[in-house]
């Protein structure tokens, strides 16, 4: 006969408060800040190809600027008219506030953007390892502590969504997924914790789809639990869907217009993510609450058996569109000449074949904490933290085994068992001194710390590279990636630009010029142009930029997709300009050897 499990939480009623965490958390961010500082925060003008952040900062521009809280089109990309984005204005907002704060104290909008570029990444910085410290406290103890700051603040400053200028997303969701789990391991006993994680794990949804995996891993933990222990799990399950529901409501209003409430779109926040997550919160918060559901465990499993149903049915009835792959519906040219090359985007499997030097920096840390929970775990019961811990840490592996920007989860989440399996040698080291042992903890914590797995991948990529037949040429200080490669183009009169994806977030944040092509899946008409124009005949590429009255044409030849697509069409129109056999309708502007972005100017016909 089954019998109610007792889920025992380490440290629970006696875990101090977090003011040491707090304090760590403050000063490994000050540390990081001052590291930057030393290189002259050169992130802030060069992010090496981050074109997400770069167009969020064109997004909180605009928003500033007066465009209005529910307009997401971006007008100056994309063909006439620009295209829908769809980012939500969550994230957009406290980085507009900190411009707007600062304006009035730095004296003016320009140094308010440098503050809100170094302060927004480290306040999400200082935020997100509080989160994990706190959570391997609980989750190994005491001497999991210094584990954790260390290994923790370098795992987060070298996967690189932190530095200075960094604005992407996924810095908010790493933050908001590390806070769920914090908050939902600490749940028992503390009321208000349950439904701020419930609240988190909303928030994270409303940001972005790509956290869905781990909301629903998240869910389904809390209802696993609930089905089998006691009353405790029955008061987390309740407050957590309570959260999880109401702040999911809140989003939907405050970031869908009405006009847009019965628009079901599945790669953002609509009425598809508020329909099921509204549905799961409000009736795990339902059954946890109705003593006639909840009284038995069998009970437990049906009402929630029921509710996965209607769940279910709500997807497969209402919106199927969304069960396949969200890039389903995407061009299949773009998928061959675009997304089959974003690195972030490629499964483990490609990983291996085209950049095995990125495995070892993606993958090592987080495989090594599975596999150490796993065996250190063998033959015990499982307690809620390692539960809660092991699931999660699963599943951003999993994800980063079909795409590796789940990686950047799996290795802040690695932090965790990691930071437990050195103080477990801290302490054999403490009740059995010798060198032996000692020899043992240094090589836990190098093999811990994903930085020492970063270097190690460097020196590999050296290696293939220099040995790959097909390495491709260029200079990545070439790759026209840094403000002072668009200040040519910023001094010309304002126009529409023909470049590569890769160009299209920088030409809109270093200059005032339009980009006919972005790396968005939503923009694929002016994306679907520029490979046209770019692997088509001069003629073809001369017939695009007058139908679409483009001014200019940028080309970076040491780019990688401007190699790519050379390779792709070796006499096409992109190939003769990197050649330099541009054609007589367009005029080269400021020429200079050490520019690496040419600039041409479009001469209109006789």
């Amino acid at each position: 006969m089954l019998t109610e499990m007792t889920v025992v939480t380490p440290g629970a009623g006696r875990a101090p408060r977090p003011k040491t965490e707090i304090g760590l958390a403050v000063i490994a961010t000050i540390a990081m800040l001052a590291l930057q500082a030393i290189g002259g925060f050169e992130t802030l003008d060069n992010l090496r190809g981050d074109n997400d952040s770069l167009m969020r900062l064109v997004e909180v521009r605009d928003m500033i600027g007066g465009q209005g809280w529910f307009d997401l089109n971006q007008y100056r990309m994309g063909p006439e008219g620009g295209f829908a984005m769809h980012w939500s204005r969550l994230v957009d907002a406290p980085i507009a506030a900190i411009m707007l704060a600062a304006s009035p104290l730095v004296g003016g909008m320009a140094a308010a953007e440098t503050v809100a570029l170094i302060l927004w990444p480290a306040l999400l910085f200082c935020l997100t390892l509080f989160f994990i410290v706190r959570t391997a406290r609980i989750f190994g103890d005491e001497p999991a502590v210094l584990p954790a700051v260390v290994i923790g603040a370098a795992a987060l400053h070298f996967i690189g969504i932190f530095a200075p200028g960094a604005l992407d997303h996924h810095s908010v969701q790493l933050m908001l997924s590390s806070a769920s789990l914090c908050l939902l391991v600490e749940a028992p006993g503390k009321r208000p914790a349950a439904v701020l994680s419930g609240a988190c794990a909303a928030l994270m949804l409303a940001v972005g789809m790509e956290t869905a995996p781990y909301v629903a891993v998240i869910g389904l933990c809390v209802a696993g639990l609930f089905l089998l222990g006691g009353k405790g799990d029955a008061e987390v399950a309740r407050n957590f869907g309570l959260g999880f529901a109401g702040i999911v409501v809140l989003a939907f209003l405050v970031t869908v217009p009405a006009s847009g409430w019965a628009v079901a779109q599945c790669d953002a926040f609509s009425v598809v993510q508020f329909a099921v997550a509204a549905l799961a919160g409000l009736g795990l918060a339902s059954i946890a609450s109705v003593d006639a559901a909840s009284r038995t465990r069998a009970r437990r499993l049906m009402a929630l058996a029921l509710l996965g149903g209607a769940v279910g049915a709500v997807i497969l009835l209402m919106f199927p569109q969304c069960i396949a792959d969200p890039y389903s519906m995407l061009d299949e040219r773009l998928r061959k000449d675009w997304l089959d090359h974003v690195s972030e985007a490629k499964s483990l499997f490609t990983l291996i074949a085209s950049e095995p030097g990125a495995v070892i920096a993606r993958y090592t840390t987080p495989l090594i904490g599975l596999v150490w929970m796993a065996v250190s775990f063998r033959g015990r019961p499982w307690r809620r933290p390692d539960i809660l811990v092991g699931a999660v840490l699963a599943a951003a592996f999993a994800v980063s085994v079909w795409q590796v920007r789940g990686s950047t989860f799996s290795i802040a989440f690695a932090v965790i068992p990691l930071s437990a399996w050195i103080a477990t040698w801290r302490q054999r080291a403490v009740a059995s001194p010798s060198g032996w042992v000692s020899a043992k903890m240094i090589a836990v914590w190098l093999v811990s710390l994903n930085a020492s797995w970063t270097g190690a991948a460097a020196a590999a990529s050296v290696a293939f590279e220099r040995n790959a037949p097909d390495a491709a040429e260029g200079s990545a200080d070439g790759d026209c990636e840094g403000r002072q490669d668009y200040a040519a183009l910023a001094r010309l009169p304002e126009a529409t630009v023909l470049a590569i994806s890769n160009l299209g977030s920088p030409i809109l944040a270093y200059s005032g010029h339009r980009s006919l092509s972005g790396p968005y899946h939503r923009n694929v008409e002016g994306f679907r142009l520029a490979l046209d124009a770019h692997t088509g005949s001069a003629d073809d590429a001369r017939s695009i930029i007058e139908r679409h009255r483009i001014g200019l044409v940028a080309v970076c030849p040491a780019n990688a997709e401007s190699l790519f697509l050379k390779q792709r069409a070796p006499e096409g129109f992109l190939a003769m300009l990197i050649d330099g056999a541009a054609p007589d309708w367009l005029e080269l502007v400021d020429a200079t050897a050490d520019q690496p972005l040419r600039l041409y100017r479009v001469r209109a016909r006789d």
